[in-house]
C-alpha cells in the first residue's frame, strides 16, 4: 500500500515537473516577448511594418501592417482583444502577476498534498507497527 501511495506521489510530481512548469514558463516567455516587441515599436516609433504570418502547418505569408498603433493580443481560448501599446503593456503586467500567483498557489497546493501524504504514510506505518524510516 505504501508503494502505491509513493507511486502516485511520484506521478503527481512528474506531471508538475514535465507539464505544468514548462507550460507556465512558456506562457511567461510569450508575454515577455510580446512586451519586448511592443517596447521596440514604441522606442523606434514604428507606425507600419511588413512581417511574415504563420498560416498554420509552418506555412508563412507576407503581410503588411499599415498602422501598428493598435494591436490584437491573444487573451486565451481563441479570443483576441484590440489594444493600444500602453493598454497591451498594462494587460501583460496584470497577466504576468496572475501567472506568478498561480505558480505560488500550485506550489503551496503541492506542498500541502505532500505533507498530507507523509502524515497518512506515518499513520499507516504506526498502525502496522513498522519501524520508523530514516
Amino acid at each position: 500500500m505504501d508503494d502505491l501511495i509513493q507511486e502516485k506521489v511520484q506521478r503527481f510530481e512528474e506531471f508538475v515537473d514535465r507539464r505544468l512548469k514548462p507550460d507556465l514558463v512558456h506562457a511567461i516567455a510569450e508575454r515577455s516577448n510580446l512586451r519586448q516587441n511592443i517596447e521596440n515599436l514604441e522606442k523606434n516609433s514604428v507606425t507600419s511594418l511588413q512581417t511574415l504570418v504563420n498560416l498554420g502547418s509552418e506555412v508563412y505569408m507576407q503581410a503588411e501592417v499599415p498602422d501598428t498603433r493598435r494591436i490584437f493580443v491573444d487573451i486565451g481560448l481563441g479570443f483576441h482583444v484590440e489594444f493600444t501599446w500602453s493598454e497591451a503593456l498594462k494587460y501583460i503586467s496584470v497577466k504576468e502577476e496572475s501567472l506568478a500567483k498561480q505558480i505560488q498557489e500550485y506550489t503551496l497546493l503541492i506542498a500541502s498534498i505532500k505533507a498530507q501524504i507523509k502524515i497518512v504514510c506515518e499513520g499507516i506505518r504506526e498502525l502496522l507497527q513498522l519501524p520508523a524510516e530514516r
